[in-house]
């Protein structure tokens, strides 16, 4: 077979289960993808990854280019036996990052200047130099650099950056192609919230020779109806039989809503990120353990998770824990919802196969309170 593969269709929904062949183990699809920014997730061992099943994680460019920079990472062996992780690394290509840094960054025709958040020293990332670092350091899927924008630019902006992106997209292609490299590389889809310049870009980079197709600029602090609307949008112009990846979508709703939606990799801090804030995620909704109503609750965080969280502690000593600013609440909390995805998407996974998605899909929508 070929890098990826669709095993089945849902007969309601356009959601899909799908196998990934990557270099260090196949991976089955829909997956979501723990972030680990700078070489780890956070508050968590690989050991305890490992035990989850989990077959991919995410780095990011940006950050390990800044500390503890390539020429680290590269003298360890690259980032596989940098961080002792043995299955695959997808890492963006920092284009999301850099676009976050606002007046200390400047987006030229060839590439993006910016300014180090550690020691002010300026740097230079083109879509050259993007592919190859990642190469470099041995990633298994890299991602080429686009041009993120805000979700509130007019549409003159958002053509130009989609442009751009194509433009960055097609040098990245180039330039992969002359590495001696089994690392795989994806295009991603910008236009923002401009449903013709969605799809100009979609079909774009559908039409290049691209191992996958990431989604990006969606979840950027819009209406969640409106991401949704978006997607919808843009994947009627993508080519489906690659692998499908919305960057940057972690909730538990959402990711439902795009699996049906027929995506079928995921990434997003969200769900360690709320563990360092003290919250986790439940099949009826996300709780914040510092609410005073768990102190005397010496149930678990969820009654039906098996994770090791969940079958050790209760929701009170979570609670104390987090109060008393110990490093372990972050950890527990951590692999609780980390968990809960993973546990989620291999229901919705389940549910494909037996032709009952969209069943699954309202029953839990139904029961998750937002919050």
């Amino acid at each position: 077979m070929g890098f990826f593969k669709i095993l089945k269709k849902d007969k309601n929904t356009n959601a899909r289960l799908g196998l990934i062949k990557a270099d260090k183990v196949s991976i089955d699809t829909p997956v979501f993808m723990p972030v680990g920014t700078k070489a780890t997730v956070k508050a968590m061992t690989v050991d305890q990854l490992y035990e989850m099943g989990c077959k991919i994680i995410l780095g990011n460019l940006y950050h390990l280019y800044l500390q503890p920079g390539i020429d680290v990472i590269k003298k360890a062996g690259g980032i596989h036996n940098f961080m002792n992780w043995k299955n695959n690394i997808l890492t963006d290509s920092g284009g999301f990052q850099v676009f976050s840094l606002g007046d200390i960054r400047v987006v030229k025709e060839d590439g993006v200047e910016f300014k180090s958040i550690i020691d002010g020293s300026y740097h230079f990332f083109t879509p050259e130099n993007v592919v190859k670092m990642q190469a470099q350091i041995g990633s298994d899927i890299m991602m080429a650099l686009d041009e993120c924008i805000p979700y509130t630019e007019d549409i003159n902006r958002t053509r130009k950056a989609a442009k751009r992106t194509l433009d960055w997209a097609d040098k990245s292609l180039k330039i992969k192609k002359k590495l001696n490299t089994s690392s795989k590389l994806f295009g991603i889809v910008q236009g923002g919230f401009n449903k013709g310049a969605r799809k100009f870009c979609a079909e774009s980079i559908s039409a290049m020779d691209f191992d996958g197709i990431a989604i990006g600029g969606l979840s950027v602090g819009e209406n969640r109806n409106i991401t949704m609307e978006i997607l919808e949008h843009t994947v009627n112009f993508l080519d489906k039989t690659k692998p499908l990846y919305f960057m940057g979508l972690g909730d538990p709703v959402g990711l439902l809503d795009a699996i049906a939606n027929g995506v079928d990799m995921f990434d997003c801090v969200l769900p360690t990120r709320i563990s360092r804030n003290g919250s986790a995620f439940t099949g009826e909704g996300k709780i914040n353990i510092k609410n005073s109503r768990f102190k005397f609750d010496f149930n678990p965080l969820d009654l039906n998770c098996n994770c090791y969280t969940c079958k050790n502690y209760s929701r009170a000593y979570l609670r104390h824990l987090y109060k008393s600013k110990e490093i372990l609440s972050s950890m527990l909390l951590s692999i609780h919802n980390i968990y809960f995805l993973f546990n989620l998407i291999n229901k919705a996974k389940n549910s494909i196969k037996n032709g009952k998605f969209r069943e699954f899909l309202s029953v839990f929508k139904n029961n998750y309170k937002k919050s």
